[in-house]
Order: structure tokens, then C-alpha cells, then sequence
């Protein structure tokens, strides 16, 4: 196999993918701009190492990620050159894992996303398997077990040079705040193999479930359970983290997990709710969740602060590219009302840095007589002793930095994107 690792197209495809993602350097300072003028020079020599077993990948970069919840997520940032490897390693492990991998499993996989496994999960519930088993892996990434991996692993790959390396990957320290520190389980959050590790692990889940004939859905490592009933519920929870303990050696964090109704139930940022329509009972809708909301609302919020030194036009953009993501990834769920709210706040919000970018009275005053406004409304409204953020939602803004003026200038409101974009759920 390592013949197929090392092959020039395959490290060709490596390489592209490495620089498509970008990511931050490791703990040798190297971009991934530079990776391009040290393959040139170094590649032949790091195949030779890899095929001699000399090959040492260097340490991890920890790099801690604050969460939403208050809590930290520590991501395990590799070097680019190593970031290749296993990019070129996880390229041809795909072909040998991805034919037998089940078919409720969504995540990080050719033709599978997010959006699949919501609609799965709304099919399930709708169908009538309303007590879901929701387990929640304790740490998941930093719990798995090397040997049980490992082992997985060498069922498929009989190559002890490709299996070698990824013991040493595994086994590679992580250094946080210039200290290193020895890894013995666990895989890095950030590196191109990590993703694929987790399916192979999780298919072994995902194998036990499908031999137990159960409805269920699994997006890396969240995953949860349908029944039709509490019992049967309690019974297979009870039996599955069993499984996971004996069998695959992972913790359960037993505060988060539990057996929940579809109202109390979230998935991947969705929350499930009943659909209030005549004639239709027992039937759920997808939503998003509150913390979503707020996430999406904070950082509009913090792109559209006056005292940012961002043009008008550049402002937009960074706006686009934060609630574009955002809307793709929630373009199931029903959110127009929310999100005709959120326009409405948004636009108020860029007319307050309008209003702050014309500084002074005089100018202000101009600009306003400029828009439309008569003179003695213009000088009144430009010495007014009201704060910016009232005048913005004022009719005197209102009524002359409309929508269409703000269109013509790049605005699109996320309303009009999600209608364009929102498939039909079948």
C-alpha cells in the first residue's frame, strides 16, 4: 500500500488539497505557501526516509479554540509536511474503507453531509420513533484507544510501512505553550486523517447497530438512537454503552446523553419541533437552536461595530461570508420569520455606521439634503442630541437609506438568499 501512498499523482493530489484547505503553520513556522519550494527540494528524501522507517513526523501544535459553551477545544495542528502525508495516506485508506462504510453515517464522507442526516433523523421521528437514545462520546477525539484503532486498522491494511507511520502520527507529542507533552490515546482534532480514523473506528458502532436492525444516525462522532417506545429505549441505551465501553474502550458523558422526546432533542444545530397544521398530528419540523441564533447574531454584531476601520464595501463582504455559511448549513430548517427579523436588525445596524462614518454635523447635513431630506429637517437631525443607534432606527435613516439604496450598493439580505436557495424536503 505505501507503493499507492507514495505515488507521484497520489502526492500531486495531496499536495492541491493541503493548499486548498490552507490552515495555520505547525511547530516548524511553515505555511502552507512555502510547502510547494521545499517539496521540490526535500520529497525524494522523505520518501526514502518513509520506505528506510526513518521517518519522524515532528510534534503537534496545540492550539486552544474557546467554545460557545465557555469550555476550550484543543485542536492538534500538524506541520504541512505532515499534514500532506496523511492526506496522502487518508486518499488511498478511503478506497479500501469507504465501500463498507454504512449508510446512516454522514459524516466527513463523499456525498454525505449535514443536511442528509437531519433530514434522516426528521424521517425517523416522523415515522413514529419518537424516544431517541441521544449519546453524547465524552471527549471523543482525545479518548481513542491506539491499540483498539490500531488493530482496526491492520484488519484492511497489511502494509507495516503505511501502519508504522500511523502509529508514529498517533504517537507524535503535542506541544501547548512551548511545552511538549507525550500522547498515548486519542487523535488530533486538525489533522486530514483524524476525520477518517474516527469512521473507522465508529463503523464498528455503526456495524452493531445495523446487525441490531435499529434506526439510527451518525455524523462523526454524534450519533443518536430511534425507537418506538421508553422501554426499548432504556434497553438498547443500556446495551450500546456497554458495547462502547467493552468493545471500543470510549467513554459516555452521562450529563449529556439520555433518552429525549423530539422536542427536547438537537442535532448538529437543529432543534426538532411540532408542525401546527390542521389535520396533522404528531408530525415535526426542523428548526434551529437558540445558541445557534445567538452565535450567527454575535458576530454580525461584532463585523458591524462603528468603531471598525471597514469600508462600507468591505464590510458586506465579511458580513456575506459569515451568514452565507451559516444559512447553507441551516437552509432546511424553517427560519424565514427569525431571519426577516435578523434583516431588519442588520440594516439598522449598517445605517448606525452610515451615520457614524459622516462624523461631523456639516457633513451630515449634506449627506441628508443629498438623500432627499428638506433643509430644515437636515439641519435639525444632524445637531440632534439622540444616539446613533436611535437615529439609525429613526424614519429619518429609514426612509433614505432604503433597501433598494443599500442593494445598489452590494447589500442582499439573508432572507432573499434562503428563499433562492431552500430545497423542498421530500
Amino acid at each position: 500500500m505505501i507503493e499507492q501512498v507514495l505515488n507521484r499523482k497520489n502526492l500531486y493530489k495531496a499536495y492541491r488539497q493541503v493548499v486548498r484547505n490552507k490552515g495555520s503553520a505547525g511547530v516548524d513556522g511553515m505555511k502552507f505557501t512555502e510547502l510547494l519550494s521545499y517539496l521540490e527540494n526535500n520529497r525524494d528524501k522523505i520518501a526514502i526516509s518513509i520506505l528506510n522507517h526513518t521517518y519522524v513526523p515532528k510534534p503537534i501544535n496545540g492550539v486552544e479554540i474557546p467554545k460557545s459553551n465557555g469550555k476550550i477545544r484543543l485542536l492538534g495542528v500538524p506541520t504541512v509536511v505532515d499534514r500532506w502525508l496523511q492526506q496522502a495516506v487518508s486518499q488511498v485508506l478511503m478506497t479500501k474503507y469507504e465501500l463498507t462504510f454504512e449508510v446512516y453515517s454522514y459524516g466527513f464522507r463523499p456525498e454525505k453531509n449535514i443536511h442528509k442526516a437531519v433530514t434522516q433523523a426528521l424521517k425517523n421521528i416522523n415515522d413514529g420513533y419518537q424516544d431517541i437514545v441521544d449519546i453524547d462520546l465524552k471527549g471523543f477525539f482525545d479518548e481513542v484507544d491506539h491499540p483498539v484503532l490500531l488493530q482496526l486498522i491492520y484488519q484492511r491494511v497489511k502494509c507495516p510501512t503505511t501502519l508504522r507511520l500511523i502509529r508514529k502520527w498517533l504517537r507524535a507529542p503535542i506541544q501547548i505553550s512551548g511545552k511538549l507533552h507525550k500522547r498515548r490515546k486519542g487523535v488530533p482534532q486538525g489533522s486530514p486523517l483524524s476525520p477518517l480514523l474516527s469512521n473507522i473506528l465508529l463503523d464498528v458502532l455503526d456495524k452493531e447497530l445495523e446487525r441490531r436492525n435499529l434506526k439510527y444516525v451518525r455524523y462523526a462522532d454524534d450519533f443518536s438512537i430511534y425507537t418506538k417506545s421508553k422501554k426499548e429505549a432504556k434497553k438498547v441505551g443500556n446495551e450500546i454503552y456497554l458495547f462502547l465501553r467493552d468493545r471500543l474502550r470510549l467513554p459516555i458523558n452521562r450529563e449529556k446523553s439520555g433518552i429525549r422526546r423530539p422536542s427536547e432533542f438537537e442535532l448538529l444545530g437543529h432543534a426538532f419541533v411540532p408542525t401546527y397544521e390542521k389535520g396533522v398530528k404528531g408530525k415535526y419540523q426542523l428548526v434551529v437552536k437558540k445558541n445557534s441564533w445567538e452565535s450567527l447574531k454575535r458576530k454580525l454584531k461584532q463585523i458591524t461595530k462603528k468603531t471598525k476601520p471597514y469600508s462600507f464595501g468591505e464590510r458586506l463582504q465579511k458580513l456575506k461570508e459569515v451568514w452565507m455559511g451559516w444559512v447553507n448549513n441551516y437552509r432546511l430548517a424553517s427560519i424565514s420569520t427569525k431571519l426577516k427579523s435578523l434583516d431588519e436588525w442588520l440594516r439598522n445596524r449598517l445605517r448606525y455606521c452610515i451615520w457614524h462614518d459622516w462624523k461631523k454635523p456639516e457633513r451630515k447635513r449634506k449627506n441628508l439634503i443629498r438623500l432627499g431630506v428638506d433643509q430644515d429637517h437636515a439641519y435639525a437631525w444632524s445637531r440632534t442630541r439622540k444616539g446613533g443607534w436611535a437615529v439609525a432606527q429613526s424614519p429619518i435613516l429609514i426612509t433614505t437609506i432604503t433597501l433598494s439604496r443599500l442593494r445598489r450598493k452590494g447589500y442582499e439580505s439573508m432572507l432573499s438568499y434562503y428563499l433562492k436557495t431552500q430545497p423542498t424536503i421530500q
